[in-house]
């Protein structure tokens, strides 16, 4: 969803197409992009707005006074059935639509607590049993709520609250009982078991969770650079004709040090595949995306959002992250929600990069802009625009001096100082000329669209908040998003978290990476490419850290991936997805090597002899790379086996989530026996069956056999990823709980350091997987040591 829905997409293009030839040539060869937006703006007909505004009615983002009951009921049918996960997520969905002060949202926050509670979330309890308090939850219903609220309260370790909280329900029992003789029976009997374990944990101190406080304490970077604020004072900021700006290594670096910590100067929630969608009348949508998850400003994974007042998409982790939103930019983008989710994450971003400029950057962006429309493009260190901008608050003997000087790396300031502000943000190269005319005039006339419902709204709605830039001159402020929305293809970052998947009935956890947000880091974004990086990038919340995943000389560039690394994909077609999204052609160490290597391909995906085993080699007829062999075959043959297996390994997967792991064994195992006919051991699919084949025996809870065929994973992603990568980490992670499960005592000891000795270099001590592991080890190290002793009872504690 970065860019438009392929609806309003081909729409645009079948415009451009239609476009007489002169009008495109004038689009096409525009030299600044005040001259592609002012262009595009004008083709913008009332007939494009209203079917943008069609579309965007597709999105149900406005409350609706008929969901909350239909949510609150499809929450209790999950929550009788136990599911308290999928009842909190409706619950939420429910509140979201619901009107302050009213019976539904009051009865959902009410609901909602109880589904928390059975989560043992018990502060999130009390905070929405204090909401459902707030706006008017029902007198007859009140005894429960206080009764959940003194649970809470002892589960917590606060007692003399609770024992409050219990004074107040019994006064209300006294009053006359609100509730039918059997229920009021029932709650006595609870109250009274729970009195007496409130006086027993009189003692208990009050805790508080603080792993995301510590998380970010730890991410602290030690002696700060002072030319990049966000950086570490081992790198520094360079910059030349062929690689632009870029970082290099001051001194010399160790694996797992902390080189840059930045919080994103902007970044917008991912909705998912597909935001909800209006569904037929009478019926919402159920599905759970990252937006019922996370908050939508700082990212915080959150089960008990607090919505906007105004529309039902925004949602935060609280009342504090609601009003700093509102404040910043939420209050302009509240009525343009269906339209921003229409128009894709990209041009959100470029709305919000503006909302965000302090009025001194704005006021700088119209000099620039402005200067544009009457010269050329500012953007350039070489424009007389850009040094007027940036001397024109300067006095006296401070601005002679200045004109003397090289203007400083494009970003920085006059002292030559890098900040992650909106000036760092402006010049981050779009790469115009290097996007199709096509794709420049969808931008354009996007933006022309959102800049005509913002007009139109801040007239209609005198209320809502104007941005400075958009009050002094349109054609600046769209401008000034086409260039943001430009400079997202080969600046924007993928916001990305460790999703575990796992399940009550097994306690090993799968992880996978995936993407939350996408934001800008002008700090990052120094970084230049490489196929094989000497850096890792991980985040918390909005912050991304950059570690050094090796070690790195003195004077030795500080490298990042893109994206296409070459443990996922041969080097042509890296420098073909490298040219086509950044426009340059890759020449990094590991471009380099394969391109002289003879080999046919990577090892993970290599065939091998039926007849001697072997690895062959060729291209569409491969023979056996053993001399004393004459085995030949094609390529063609062996890619159609190769399918029939992924097909068959995909159905197994299937089997395992649907909780048949006796039947993915059988399957997976033929796959096995069968792959070892043609496909090197170290191919990926091997690993992908090995690892499917730990995961089946470990549903049935066989840890032994799970561990074996894990280890047998290991070996394929170490061949693909390297003993250090995070991928390995991650594999060791659960070769560790497999270990522990099965009592394993020294090999679960021994494995865990291997993996802590991993994880650490990639994420720092404060990451969820080492401190379960610490846990892990904590429990090994306690135990007696006496062979062939029990094994864990219930060994999922560490895992849910």
């Amino acid at each position: 969803m970065d860019l438009p829905v392929d609806e309003w997409k081909s729409y645009v293009f079948q415009k451009w197409s239609l476009l007489p030839k002169s009008i495109q040539v004038t689009i096409s060869t525009a030299e600044t992009l005040s001259d592609i937006f002012l262009h595009s703006s004008l083709l913008l007909q009332p007939e494009d707005e209203m079917f943008l505004k069609n579309l965007s009615r597709g999105y149900l983002v406005e409350k609706d006074p008929n969901a909350p009951l239909f949510y609150r009921e499809e929450g209790n049918k999950k929550f009788q059935q136990k599911d308290y996960m999928g009842a909190t997520v409706l619950y939420s969905k429910g509140i979201s639509h619901s009107r302050p002060h009213t019976a539904d949202i009051s009865l959902c926050y009410g609901n909602r607590s109880a589904a928390l509670f059975h989560l043992g979330q018990y502060e999130m309890c009390l905070k929405d049993i204090m909401r459902a308090q707030m706006h008017g939850y029902p007198e007859r219903l009140q005894p429960k709520m206080l009764l959940r609220k003194a649970e809470c309260l002892v589960a917590l370790g606060r007692p003399q609250e609770a024992s409050q909280t219990i004074r107040d329900l019994e006064r209300s029992f006294a009053a006359g009982p609100t509730l039918a003789g059997a229920q009021f029976q029932i709650l006595q009997r609870n109250l009274c078991r729970l009195k007496m374990k409130a006086e027993e944990k009189e003692t208990l101190t009050e805790t508080f969770p603080a792993a995301l406080t510590k998380a970010l304490e730890d991410m602290d970077v030690k002696e700060e650079n002072g030319q990049i604020p966000n950086a570490s004072s081992s790198v520094s900021l360079c910059t030349d004709p062929l690689r632009g700006r870029y970082l290099v290594a001051t001194k010399d670096i160790l694996p797992g040090e902390l080189l840059v910590k930045e919080d994103a100067f902007v970044s917008v929630l991912h909705p998912g595949e597909r935001p909800p969608l209006r569904l037929p009348e009478s019926e919402w949508d159920t599905r759970v995306t990252n937006g019922d998850l996370y908050c939508h400003r700082c990212l915080v994974h959150t089960l008990a959002p607090v919505p906007c007042g105004g529309c039902s998409y925004a949602k935060y982790c609280s009342q504090d992250c609601m009003q700093q939103a509102w404040g910043l930019y939420h209050s302009v983008e509240c009525s343009l929600g269906g339209l921003l989710l229409t128009l894709g994450v990209f041009c959100h971003i470029a709305l919000r990069s503006t909302l965000l400029a302090r009025p001194e950057d704005a006021s700088r962006v119209v000099r620039k802009l402005c200067g544009e429309i009457r010269n050329k493009d500012p953007c350039s260190p070489e424009s007389e625009t850009w040094v007027q901008a940036l001397t024109c608050d300067l006095g006296g003997e401070r601005e002679e001096r200045r004109k003397t000087r090289e203007p400083p790396i494009p970003g920085c300031d006059l002292n030559g100082k890098y900040e992650s502000n909106y000036n760092a943000v402006f010049h981050l190269l779009p790469h115009t000329e290097n996007q199709s005319p096509e794709h420049r005039f969808l931008c354009a006339l996007s933006v022309s669209a959102l800049c005509r419902q913002l007009e139109a709204a801040s007239c209609s709605e005198p209320t809502v908040a104007r941005p400075a830039v958009l009050g002094s001159e349109v054609a600046v402020w769209g401008a000034a998003m086409l260039k943001h929305m430009l400079q997202l293809r080969c600046n924007a970052q993928a916001i990305t978290t460790i999703q575990h998947t796992g399940s009550e009935e097994n306690s090993v956890t799968n992880s996978r990476q995936v993407r939350l947000a996408t934001g800008l880091f002008p700090v990052v974004s120094l970084l230049n490419h490489s196929c094989s990086p000497n850096t890792s990038v991980s985040f918390v919340s909005t912050v991304a850290t950059v570690r050094a995943s090796q070690q790195i000389g003195r004077g030795e560039e500080i490298l990042h991936c893109y994206g296409p690394h070459r443990s996922r994909m041969g080097a042509a077609e890296r420098r073909q997805k490298l040219r086509s999204q950044y426009f340059f052609d890759c020449s990094c160490p590991a471009c380099r090597d394969e391109e002289h290597s003879a080999a046919a391909g990577p090892r993970w995906e290599a065939f091998c002899c039926t007849r001697c085993g072997a690895l062959l080699q060729g291209d569409d007829v491969l023979t056996c790379g053993s001399m004393s062999c004459t085995e030949s075959v094609s390529r063609g043959h062996l890619v159609s086996r190769l399918q029939d297996l992924q097909q068959q390994v995909g159905m197994a997967q299937k089997l395992l989530r649907n909780g048949k792991p006796e039947r993915a064994i059988q399957l997976l195992s033929g796959c096995r026996r069968d792959a070892k006919s043609f496909l090197s051991g170290e191919h990926s699919l091997v690993g992908q069956m090995e690892d499917g084949l730990a995961q089946a025996y470990a549903a049935s809870g066989d840890w032994q056999k799970s561990a074996a065929h894990l280890q047998k994973s290991l070996q394929v992603v170490e061949v693909q990823h390297g003993p250090s990568s995070v991928e390995m980490g991650h594999e060791l992670f659960k070769l560790a709980q497999l270990f522990f499960n099965g009592f394993a005592i020294p090999e679960a000891l021994n494995t865990i350091r291997k993996a802590e000795e991993v994880l650490m270099v990639h994420f720092g001590p404060w990451n969820d997987e080492i401190q379960e592991l610490q846990k892990m080890k904590s429990c090994l190290l306690d135990l007696p040591p006496i062979p062939g002793g029990p094994s864990m009872q219930d060994p999922k504690v560490f895992f849910q």
